[in-house]
């Protein structure tokens, strides 16, 4: 059963492939904080010390997206879908504590129990960079403790006095709204099911880092999908590219966010640029072509049916895959079979 018509059949595998076969797509994303996340290790937000740009080799710092940032929140969305689907049960399946080793997400990011088996993500993520420096891309917040009446001030609580003050107050930084992060992730030797699972995980996911019931809202702003026999070039580069556009045009300013049009069109015009560089035979969607693609995929994932149909066929793949491929599986079922 195919999904797509907008892509030729020749970018798919009919079947997820043991070994590296050389088919990749990667998939190009703007992130954009509209809230306040936290992309943090040891209650410090990740930062690095790196150049502006690729022209421009004055050293800036620039927060941090690491890849565990960008690719647990996604595959839990697609874990989250298969369950409501009835595709898989929390029983079966518990996220970093018990894979059932046969399913997408097992698949397709892949697992690792210790002796029971292994499988290595097909999903390539590399940590994303914010195109603004630090200093423009963080505000540090104050935060404190109301008492049970919703104020600041105690009514006489144990261990504290009427009237007093609370002084249960912590600083933390927080990434501002309208930080962009672009992002390119790479899925290895897809199947159409495979594409379409992990595209649409990507589209649905609106929350990174800490505290995600709280705060970190993201938007994922897809600007094309990229086929070749090889990985492009790294998230940084992108990022230091977009940079030296935006430099160039005057686009970029201290004090205001950056306008998301012209994010947008830079992004899109310094990978037209930095894929004239590549190495790769490469079939891009972008722009027009991106628009025909995406609305096709949307008109996809947003009918019940049809989206079971996808997930039902990714499930199917990835029993298959690891019914034939996966040790562990083949072991539990040996020891089923001998009781």
């Amino acid at each position: 059963m195919s999904f797509l018509k907008s892509i030729e059949p020749k970018n798919f595998h009919t079947e997820i492939p043991y070994k590296p076969m050389g088919k990749y797509v990667h998939f190009l994303t703007i992130r954009i904080t509209e809230s306040y996340p936290l992309f943090q290790t040891d209650e410090e937000l990740n930062k690095a010390r790196v150049s502006a740009g690729i022209e421009d080799k004055t050293p800036i710092t620039r927060l941090a997206m690491f890849k565990r940032k960008q690719s647990s929140p996604e595959r839990l969305m697609g874990r989250e879908l298969m369950r409501n689907y009835g595709f898989m049960t929390a029983e079966e399946c518990e996220y970093n504590v018990k894979f059932a080793m046969d399913n997408p997400d097992s698949i397709i990011y892949g697992f690792a129990i210790g002796d029971s088996g292994s499988e290595k993500s097909k999903v390539v993520v590399d940590t994303a960079f914010s195109i603004t420096s630090f200093d423009e891309s963080h505000e540090t917040f104050t935060l404190n403790a109301p008492y049970e009446n919703g104020t600041m001030t105690s009514k006489g609580e144990e261990g504290s006095k009427p009237g007093e003050v609370t002084s249960r107050i912590n600083q933390q930084d927080h990434i501002k709204p309208q930080i962009f992060f672009p992002s390119i992730i790479t899925l290895k030797d897809p199947t159409e099911a495979s594409f379409l699972y992990v595209f649409n995980n990507i589209l649905r996911t609106r929350h990174y880092g800490a505290q995600t019931t709280r705060t970190g809202k993201v938007r994922n702003e897809l600007i094309g999908v990229i086929f070749g026999d090889g990985e492009i070039f790294s998230n940084l580069r992108w990022t230091q590219a977009i940079y030296d556009t935006l430099k160039n045009d005057n686009k970029l300013n201290d004090i205001d966010p950056l306008n998301e049009d012209d994010v947008i069109q830079h992004a899109q015009g310094s990978i037209e640029t930095l894929m004239r560089d590549e190495f790769i035979v490469h079939t891009d969607f972008i722009g027009d072509s991106f628009q025909e693609l995406l609305a096709e995929i949307k008109t996809i994932t947003s009918n019940e049916e049809q989206l079971k149909a996808v997930l039902k066929k990714a499930d199917d793949e990835a029993k298959a895959y690891a019914k034939k491929h996966i040790k562990g599986k083949q072991d539990d079922k040996k020891k089923s079979a001998k009781k």
